[in-house]
């Protein structure tokens, strides 16, 4: 495999590229060459034979989800969806995480407790949920409507964006939870045993100590939620089906759960997501992680 004639570092370059090249070929296999065929079909229209080849519209997938004012209504509740529970889980993770930031007796029970959204079964939860939420018979809406009269009886809160916000902020902010702590729990006591000298209140010590030392963490989960919950589809679809629609349920049913399928706009729609989710994650890394 190698030339007596080459260099020992020619020879170290050459070994690493072939221990990698296995990597390289299943990232290929795996997420390069999907990606390119996806590409491909979002200028194509695939007939319902499969026994028949794609047939090239060429922009004709993209002009149309342009005027479709479902992809619209699509695509705003995806950034309201994505940017309230985000924003949502992080700003409860951090409550908490503040609440257990000096170990106590049980703490590790605790903090197991807290864990529980997170690593239950989706599927167990969300029909949990449902089965909470039910207009007719659950007690949330029985409470908030028959006890509290909060809104009119006959409601479905279930099937509404800020209740699927809930859902998610609820079900991660156990995520946000775990990092934080990692964090809060090194922040060295001597800053806010030297601040409370110096005079300076709880609010204080927070906005100039605990803050500055969790800018980082916190904009780290910010978004690694934000890429998450950009390209949900379990979670929503489970919880409300497609009575909410954001972007991930409505690839699914114009690809799949519509007749005739058209699996041509649903990738023109997959690449605008991920062109989108791309351009967001270079200028949130350039101006806020300050990479």
């Amino acid at each position: 495999m190698f030339d007596r004639d080459m260099t020992i570092k020619q020879k170290e370059m050459l070994l690493g590229y072939v221990l990698i090249l296995p990597s390289v070929l299943l990232v290929g296999a795996s997420l390069v060459y999907p990606v390119a065929y996806n590409i491909y079909l979002s200028f194509t229209e695939i007939p319902v034979d499969p026994t028949q080849s794609p047939e090239w519209v060429g922009l004709a997938n993209y002009q149309a989800l342009v005027s479709d004012p479902e992809f619209w209504e699509a695509v705003q509740n995806t950034l309201i969806f994505t940017f309230f529970s985000d924003v949502g889980a992080t700003a409860l993770g951090l409550g908490v995480a503040l609440l257990f930031r000096n170990k106590f007796r049980g703490d590790g029970i605790m903090r197991g407790l807290v864990l529980l959204p997170y690593i239950a079964p989706l599927i167990a939860i969300a029909f949990t949920w449902r089965w909470l939420l039910q207009p007719t018979y659950g007690i949330v809406p029985h409470l908030l409507q028959d006890v509290l009269e909060l809104y009119p009886s006959g409601t479905n809160i279930r099937e509404t964006l800020g209740m699927v916000i809930l859902f998610d902020t609820w079900r991660y902010f156990p995520f946000a939870f775990l990092l934080i702590l990692a964090r809060v729990r090194s922040i060295p006591n001597e800053l806010y045993e030297a601040a409370k000298i110096d005079g300076a209140g709880r609010v204080a010590r927070f906005k100039d100590i605990t803050l500055p030392e969790l800018k980082f963490v916190l904009a780290a989960v910010f978004l690694l939620r934000w890429i998450w919950n950009f390209n949900v589809f379990s979670d929503v679809w489970l919880f409300v089906g497609n009575n909410v629609p954001i972007l991930g349920t409505f690839v699914y049913v114009r690809g799949f759960n519509t007749i005739p399928p058209n699996q041509g706009y649903a990738a023109a729609v997959a690449n605008l997501m991920v062109i989108g989710l791309f351009v967001m994650v270079i200028g949130y890394v350039k101006y806020f992680l300050d990479w």
